[in-house]
């Protein structure tokens, strides 16, 4: 009988790849995690339970067909593992990095709830596709067949990246418009290297260029480009995301010294690149030898304040409104953040900015937490007489975003949006109530994963094709 490769739960414990020491990844912007080996791959793919209801594959928004890779990885079939995690993953070697899988896959893991941890999902699919690359088999696109319909793209993130590679894999003429100098969106110049390596998100924008996809860059749509881009092609696909930042409007909020996130993010990525950037250079942007407040206690704080750390704060506090459990992050980033010398304020907020030409401290307000909002989280109020002033030569407001007005901004009133400003399209196909224009990831659903915007993206490219074979047909009878 042949042995067993699976439900090892038991017998082995979970094991995540060795993370660099932490005095050492302060020094740079390396991946924190090191590459699984062959043999540490599969022992750790072989805990995996196989259970009849895989609630690990239920709660991926892609739906990935975790069980049978994992299974295929312990058998040392490591090709067809890959083939089956990139069936519904464009892109599995950057979710396996930046999914928040604590919260989907590995979070909602059978053996976890027994008590035995989770497997290691999210690094085993990492694994795969990484050893994908480095054995060559992964391909740039060659379709069966050239299709004479064309597709614009208004945007090169995830969404608009992942729509592009369905379409193109089916021979659709595609075209993306973005308005930065490199493709990837956030995933270029939102995400520090530490988590993402820029290399990777490079290569997939190679593989889709050598492909047959276009790439039309440092392009920021107007009223008269989005005209002519709707005429050029059979439909258009509005993947822009959300880059405008939610700000603070209290005393103090205009000092100098006072930064967005993104902006932050986007300078120290760009350095990464070797590009001259003069907000850092000047240092605006650089954090070096600065007291630094970050304001938020989502991913993208977590981002700015282990980014500050690696620029050389002199110290680095993380201000939030609620407490450790409550916050939106992933708790293995404020793990990870601790490590490196963050120090998180729990149960604070800013009441205003003190300083005389540039910021100099934080007015904080210390607060508890009372009864659930309408979100069913406990609303945060605050204790009279608590305040208290955090020192800061450097304050980073990562407080979420918001979408642009399209219609307003490419002078197209027909274009609907929700009550929150985000473009009104179907969630199954992302069409929205121009003919033709269709719109996915976070400019329809406010700002979100990675892993959705991908979703839609796939999901969209999918509702195109059938829509211009369903046109096909009526043409050909």
């Amino acid at each position: 009988m042949a042995k067993q490769p699976m439900l090892k739960f038991t017998q082995i414990d979970r094991d995540m790849p060795q993370k660099r020491d932490a005095t050492m990844r302060r020094e740079d912007f390396d991946e924190i995690y090191a590459e699984f080996a062959d043999a540490k791959a599969a022992e750790q793919a072989s805990r995996c339970s196989q259970c009849g209801v895989p609630y690990c594959q239920s709660h991926c928004p892609l739906h990935n067909n975790i069980p049978d890779w994992l299974r295929l990885t312990a058998e040392g079939r490591l090709q067809e593992a890959y083939q089956i995690s990139q069936a519904t993953n464009t892109f599995p070697e950057i979710c396996g990095r930046i999914c928040p899988q604590d919260r989907l896959c590995e979070g909602n893991c059978v053996i976890e709830q027994s008590g035995h941890g989770t497997v290691t999902i999210g690094s085993v699919e990492k694994y795969i596709t990484d050893t994908a690359w480095e054995k060559g088999w992964v391909k740039p696109i060659v379709p069966a067949q050239e299709r004479v319909e064309s597709v614009g793209i208004i945007g090169a993130g995830p969404g608009g990246l992942a729509a592009a590679d369905v379409l193109r894999r089916a021979g659709v003429q595609v075209t993306i418009y973005d308005r930065y100098d490199r493709a990837g969106g956030l995933l270029t110049y939102g995400i520090p290297g530490f988590k993402l390596e820029k290399d990777v998100v490079m290569r997939r924008n190679d593989q889709l260029a050598k492909g047959g996809v276009e790439f039309v860059l440092n392009c920021d749509v107007d009223a008269d480009i989005f005209t002519a881009i709707r005429a050029e092609h059979d439909a258009v696909i509005i993947a822009t995301g959300v880059y405008k930042s939610r700000d603070l409007d209290m005393p103090g909020s205009g000092l100098p010294g006072i930064e967005k996130a993104i902006d932050f993010l986007t300078a120290s990525n760009r350095k990464s690149f070797g590009d001259k950037v003069g907000e850092f250079d000047s240092g605006q942007m650089d954090a070096n030898g600065k007291r630094v407040v970050v304001i938020g206690g989502g991913d993208t704080a977590m981002d700015c304040v282990r980014t500050s750390i690696r620029q050389g704060a002199t110290s680095v506090k993380c201000l939030y409104r609620r407490d450790r459990v409550n916050m939106p992050g992933s708790l293995r980033e404020v793990t990870n953040a601790e490590e490196e010398g963050v120090i998180f304020e729990w149960l604070s907020a800013p009441k205003g900015f003190l300083g005389d030409k540039a910021i100099s401290g934080v007015m904080v307000q210390k607060m508890r937490l009372g009864a659930p909002d309408a979100t069913g989280r406990q609303a945060p109020e605050v204790i009279e007489g608590a305040d208290y002033v955090e020192e800061a030569d450097l304050v980073i407001k990562a407080l979420g975003f918001e979408p642009e007005d399209l219609p307003g901004l490419w002078g197209q009133p027909e274009l609907t949006v929700t009550g929150w400003g985000t473009i009104k399209a179907k969630y199954t196909s992302g069409a929205t109530e121009m003919p033709g224009v269709y719109a996915v990831g976070d400019i329809v659903r406010g700002a979100s994963l990675v892993v959705w915007a991908i979703k839609d993206g796939r999901d969209c490219a999918v509702a195109i094709l059938e829509q211009m074979n369903s046109k096909a047909t009526l043409a050909a009878e």
